[in-house]
This record gives structure tokens, C-alpha cells and sequence, in this order.
């Protein structure tokens, strides 16, 4: 039971990440750190051990220094490498370096997309006031969640944090 909770506000909190990052481009703080918390208390419950814990615990963590490697210079933003890194805490070693691989290669679709669509509107007799700060607008960043919450999405059910369904 209670790991069909934990799953499911998983799920839940990414698809939350995505909400906020369209509409705003900010991932507000209280998603990556309810889910570390919730990973907190989950964590037995989706049949991890001390060593699956602290490797997952090592996981997010080498995702976490990685991805502020990357936003000191302004590559990546601080809310997408926050939640990258609690992602990266929920599914451990290895499912984390597939999450994180799935998840870069979301975001390499998710810009060619934008940037195919950003064109395509910018041929479109629309002034610049009704897009206003959507994606969609010239030079407007990327919502990044999206592809961060695609590839968690896509790697969960094989995980091995799912596999308390499978036996």
C-alpha cells in the first residue's frame, strides 16, 4: 500500500514539475524536496537495503555536483539539476544513469521540437503580446521538467524501484 502511494506521488511530483516549468519556468523547491523526503520514507517500503540506499543516496548525489558543474556556467538551470538529482535519488544505481540518459536525450527532442515550432510561429501573423512568456515566445528558455519528467516517466516501469509490483 504504501508503496503504491510512493510510486504514484513519484509520478505525481514530476508531472507537478511539469505544471510549474510551463507555465512559470520555475521548478519551485518544495518538488524536489518532497520527493527526497518522500524517497526518505519510501525507501524500505520499495524494498531497498542499506546498500541499494546508499548507492541510490550516491547516485542523486553525483547527479546533484554534476548538474551544478553545469548551471555554475549557466548551461542548465538550478530547479531542472534540483529535480534531475532527486529523480536520480528515487531510481539509484543503475536505473539512475538511464533516467538521466533518457532524460538528456527528452530534452535534445523537446529543444529540435521548440525550435521547429518557434519558427513556424514566427512566420505566423501573431504579434510577439499574444504569446506572451510561453515557450513558444522567441528566446524564452526551455521547460526542461518536461524531458526530465518523460524520461522518469519512461524508465519507471522498468526500474527497480517498480519491480515491488512484479515480485
Amino acid at each position: 500500500m504504501i508503496s503504491n502511494i510512493a510510486l504514484l506521488g513519484f509520478a505525481f511530483l514530476m508531472l507537478c514539475a511539469v505544471w510549474y516549468d510551463v507555465r512559470s519556468f520555475t521548478i519551485p523547491n518544495w518538488v524536489p524536496g518532497v520527493l527526497i523526503a518522500g524517497w526518505v520514507v519510501a525507501a524500505p517500503f520499495l524494498g531497498l537495503g542499506w546498500m541499494d540506499a546508499g548507492l541510490s543516496f550516491l547516485t542523486g548525489l553525483g547527479v546533484l555536483l554534476l548538474g551544478m558543474a553545469l548551471w555554475a556556467p549557466g548551461w542548465v538551470g538550478g530547479g531542472d539539476v534540483k529535480l534531475l538529482a532527486a529523480g536520480a535519488l528515487w531510481f539509484g544505481w543503475p536505473d539512475g544513469v538511464a533516467f538521466v540518459l533518457i532524460a538528456v536525450a527528452a530534452g535534445g527532442v523537446l529543444a529540435v521540437i521548440l525550435v521547429i515550432a518557434r519558427q513556424i510561429v514566427n512566420m505566423l501573423p501573431i504579434s510577439s503580446d499574444v504569446l506572451g512568456a510561453t515557450a513558444l515566445a522567441q528566446g524564452a528558455p526551455v521547460p526542461y521538467a518536461v524531458a526530465i519528467a518523460a524520461g522518469a516517466l519512461l524508465v519507471l516501469p522498468q526500474a527497480q524501484m517498480f519491480s515491488v509490483y512484479t515480485g
